[in-house]
């Protein structure tokens, strides 16, 4: 069973994610979405909420994902959840530079587990959730960006903090 592991923060979950989360799920058997504990992050949602989010977003593209947390390094997690490949998706050279240089250190960690890069669609390279959560902080519109059940839970945490 090819299994692939989509991790990251997701604090929030955008437009851009849920593109990538779609065409993953067409190229392995099982996808996990790994929704990574970083409270050096400083993030918007607890973790709690960051998985139970993207469980409600992703329940569209059908059974073959699972949520999960983790706190572990990224490859002790892959290997947990049987991992055949980690799906990352790409924005910009920017991301490419940065991933590149996960992508040799993970495989040194573990030669068997495979980096698959899904780039960005055009509409949603610009899209990050820390600029998302920049201009519900300023008061600008979000609706582009994310689905209209997180851009609420953005604006509210926004409006108690």
């Amino acid at each position: 069973m090819r299994i692939g592991l989509y991790p990251g923060t997701f604090d929030p979950v955008t437009n851009g994610h849920l593109d990538i989360i779609g065409r993953a799920v067409k190229l392995v058997d099982k996808l996990v979405i790994g929704v990574a504990q970083n409270d050096a992050k400083g993030p918007l949602f607890t973790t709690a909420e960051r998985v139970e989010m993207l469980r409600y977003e992703v329940a569209r593209f059908g059974d073959a994902i699972e949520v999960r947390p983790f706190s572990s390094l990224l490859m002790h997690f892959a290997e947990e959840v049987e991992a055949t490949c980690i799906v990352r998706g790409l924005r910009a050279v920017a991301d490419f530079e940065y991933e590149f240089q996960m992508t040799a250190m993970n495989q040194r960690l573990n030669s068997e587990i495979e980096t698959v890069f899904l780039m960005a669609d055009p509409r949603h390279q610009a899209i990050a959730s820390r600029l998302v959560k920049e201009i519900a902080k300023l008061g600008g519109n979000i609706e582009s960006f994310v689905s209209p059940s997180i851009a609420a839970a953005v604006l509210d945490k926004v409006a108690k903090r």
